[in-house]
């Protein structure tokens, strides 16, 4: 899956914003090792910086665009490309911190245990996903899918995974001395046309616009924005209002 920075940075604070406020409830002292998994440009491991400037940090992500962009940030960190599926890291660390990058990753019953895995005792996971598959916003992406002229080289493109708060808890309460899990619901303030499209062109369209090109990604982009704009319609201020809801977890090894 290939990923643009401008078009994801287009939404910078907002996409930063829940990665705060998931570090704001990481209790750590003063952590030796810290990583940001799918760090993408370096905004999130900015904040893990300013809070544990000692701390040996690095940024973990598997597209090199992104981590071009994060080199370019000035941020004191240490880029790794890697699949974060099959990752598996010489020594453990403090803090395993992750804003808004495991939902892309299959059989989270496995994946999470071995994140934990790679914690030190007493030192934290901490993780936040969208939670958004049911909005209108995917719903109307998998819609627009099925339509017949693009349908066969949609039928196998890689959605993100549904996060739920209860499953999270019974995948890591065995590995986990204590677990914080909450939900929030973020009403973004977006300005200018097809705001909504542009919010999810630089994550969770970026499969299915990968996997078209010439006029069939043309007519995709027009029919998905038509029904988009019909269920987030712009005020007469020119605000599109677009709740969007994330899962939040801080487990301490």
């Amino acid at each position: 899956m290939t990923w643009n920075p401008k078009t994801y940075l287009a939404f910078a604070d907002q996409r930063t914003r829940p990665a705060a406020e998931l570090l704001a409830r990481v209790n750590a002292g003063q952590p030796a090792r810290v990583i940001d998994l799918g760090c993408g440009t370096g905004n999130s491991t900015g904040l893990l910086a300013a809070r544990w400037p000692q701390a040996r940090l690095e940024g973990l992500d598997n597209s090199a665009a992104m981590l071009a962009e994060a080199r370019e940030s000035g941020v004191p960190a240490e880029w790794l490309e890697a699949d974060l599926a099959q990752w598996t890291p010489g020594a453990p660390y403090d803090v395993i911190f992750s804003n808004a990058a495991l939902q892309w990753l299959p059989d989270q019953a496995a994946l999470l245990p071995r994140l934990m895995s790679f914690v030190t005792s007493g030192g934290t996971f901490a993780f936040q996903v969208p939670v958004n598959f049911d909005a209108p916003s995917h719903r109307l992406m998998r819609e627009t899918a099925q339509d017949r002229r693009w349908r066969e080289k949609l039928v196998s493109v890689r959605e993100i995974q549904r996060g739920k708060a209860d499953a999270y808890y019974d995948i890591l309460k065995p590995h986990a001395a204590s677990l914080d899990i909450w939900q929030t619901e973020y009403l973004q303030v977006l300005e200018g046309e097809d705001a909504v499209y542009r919010w999810v062109s630089g994550t969770g369209l970026r499969p299915f616009l990968d996997a078209l090109e010439g006029d069939e990604r043309d007519a995709f982009i027009a029919a998905y924005k038509m029904a988009l704009n019909t269920a987030y319609p712009r005020g007469a201020s020119g605000i599109t209002l677009f709740p969007f809801q994330r899962l939040f977890v801080v487990a301490t090894k």
